[in-house]
């Protein structure tokens, strides 16, 4: 004889679930945050390399709001932004860089690179935990997305890498004082 449980819970109704949306919704305000602070970087940074870098994340991580409000109508849930103290954290230290940097070096553009690695870094963490939890609580596409998003967010980390290891970093080292 098979029983049925009334009012089973679902993921739908877990903490899990939850869970996963307070992050949405943390990931979301970084986001927005980036879309403000990504030009003010742009206009600081000495290369050109650099510059079309930040310039190019940028549209990238306007898309990546539109993509999160997707995440969020795809889950049912309404597309609202929570503080993120830790990227207001590290935007507020970028800012202090820029500030502690002298303008039109190269000392500045590492300084650059570290505020907006510190950034990509914290988004990879939370982008890789979003896509995990979406695949457990069932939101396949809601996945899919932010798999997208998480692979970006690493192609950009590379790309400032790149900018570092292959440029900007000698250059700072031959500035003097």
């Amino acid at each position: 004889m098979a029983t049925t449980t009334v009012n089973a819970p679902t993921a739908n109704d877990s903490r899990l679930k939850e869970f996963f949306v307070d992050q949405l919704k943390d990931i979301y305000w970084a986001e927005k945050k980036l879309v403000k602070t990504l030009p003010k970087l742009s206009q600081a940074a000495t290369t050109n390399q650099l510059k079309d870098a930040i310039d190019s994340h940028l549209v990238e991580t306007e898309n990546h709001v539109a993509r999160l409000e997707d995440v969020f109508d795809l889950i049912g849930v309404d597309a609202d932004a929570k503080k993120c103290h830790a990227m207001a954290g590290i935007v507020e230290e970028g800012e202090d860089l820029i500030d502690e940097t002298a303008t039109d070096t190269c000392q500045r553009d590492v300084a650059l690179i570290f505020a907006c690695q510190k950034a990509e870094h914290y988004e990879i963490a939370t982008y890789g935990g979003l896509v995990t939890l979406a695949a457990t609580l069932g939101f396949k596409e809601a996945a899919t997305l932010l798999r997208q998003t998480l692979e970006e967010e690493k192609a950009a980390d590379a790309k400032l890498t790149q900018i570092a290891e292959n440029d900007v970093n000698y250059k700072a080292s031959q500035e003097m004082e």
